[in-house]
């Protein structure tokens, strides 16, 4: 049930926040490198992490990216919505635990970046924002998928519960049948040590006659000589 309710929490902040952060997508400057350079920025909620990932993934669709320290470059980068030549592409990256906010500068040449209102800034604009939908989608399809692994693992360990309980309760009636035998087997017992017993009290009477009978056999035979 927590599992359950975990994921129903997840799953509904990103869904809420899908829409509120993921198209979240504004022009600036970053200096990278010591370089000051002109691009977009773009942030987005969820594992910062995996959403780093998910964008070096995209960049490595655009050509040979590098990468150091959260600084990812794609000197001859091929992206015909923005251009037809090739673009310097310089991106960073700054993840944590709870969103990512990505800049990315496209340098069509010269030092020129795609800048609002030039050519180029629709296209790349709208790159980022597919990109946060994308990624935004797979980390949905990723906690569900986790809530259904975690969901299966306890459906399993229930089961298994259940398998070992059925074991007990037959190990159990296997005890109480035991039990009940010897308990049936004490009561047999029990009757017969009171016959046993009944006979030890004649065969007492018995030997105590024939004690009494050997005793006067005795006197009887001394007295044979006294005579």
């Amino acid at each position: 049930m927590k599992t359950i309710l975990h994921f129903i929490l997840v799953y509904g902040f990103l869904a809420a926040t899908a829409s509120s952060f993921a198209q979240t997508v504004y022009a600036g400057e970053s200096t990278v490198d010591k370089a000051k350079l002109s691009g977009l920025y773009l942030t987005i909620q969820g594992d910062g992490k995996q959403i780093e990932k998910d964008w070096e993934t995209q960049l490595q669709t655009y050509g040979r990216a590098t990468s150091s320290r959260g600084t990812y470059r794609v000197p001859n980068a091929s992206i015909s919505a923005i251009s037809s030549e090739p673009i310097n592409l310089v991106s960073t990256v700054k993840s944590s635990r709870t969103s990512a906010t990505i800049f990315t500068a496209f340098d069509t040449g010269s030092g020129t970046f795609v800048t609002p209102g030039g050519t180029g800034y629709a296209a790349a604009e709208d790159i980022l924002k597919t990109f946060a939908s994308r990624t935004l989608y797979s980390q949905e399809v990723r906690v569900a998928e986790t809530g259904f692994d975690d969901a299966q693992k306890n459906h399993q360990k229930m089961v298994r519960n259940g398998e070992r309980l059925q074991r007990d309760i037959e190990q159990n009636a296997k005890e109480k049948e035991k039990l009940l035998k010897r308990l049936d087997d004490n009561a047999k017992e029990l009757e017969q040590l009171i016959k046993d017993q009944a006979t030890n009290k004649t065969d007492q009477e018995t030997a105590l006659t024939e004690l009494d009978s050997r005793k006067k056999n005795v006197e009887a035979v001394k007295a044979k000589k006294t005579n």
